[in-house]
């Protein structure tokens, strides 16, 4: 019965882990991005977008030029769209290079009439 029940807990722990979490990355495409904000305290990037939709991205580590300096980036993809976790971004007077995090929705989309 011990042998058993230690299988059983050790068989659960294995399957949970071997879930897939591998949810696909948000991406935004730069054609619809109306506005950037970044955050002041360098760790966060606003987007507003063209449809009234607003998306926050918690940047993987803090780039505090970025608040003062703007963002260049170069976009490798046909459909010109920036996704979490793969695009980074240059800071225009330090050079200093920052990567998107994730991608959180703020705001939805406004409803068209």
């Amino acid at each position: 019965m011990r042998k058993f029940l230690c299988a059983a807990v050790i068989f659960a722990a294995g399957s949970t882990a071997a879930a897939p979490a591998d949810a696909a990355n948000i991406c935004i495409s730069t054609r619809d991005i109306l506005d950037t904000q970044p955050q002041n305290d360098g760790k966060a990037i606003i987007f507003r977008m063209r449809n009234g939709a607003v998306w926050r991205n918690d940047l993987q580590g803090a780039c505090p030029d970025l608040r003062f300096d703007g963002f260049a980036w170069t976009i490798r993809n046909p459909d010109q769209t920036v996704c979490e976790h793969m695009q980074s971004l240059r800071v225009l007077r330090s050079g200093q290079v920052c990567v998107l995090g994730k991608f959180t929705q703020v705001t939805p989309p406004k409803k068209s009439n």
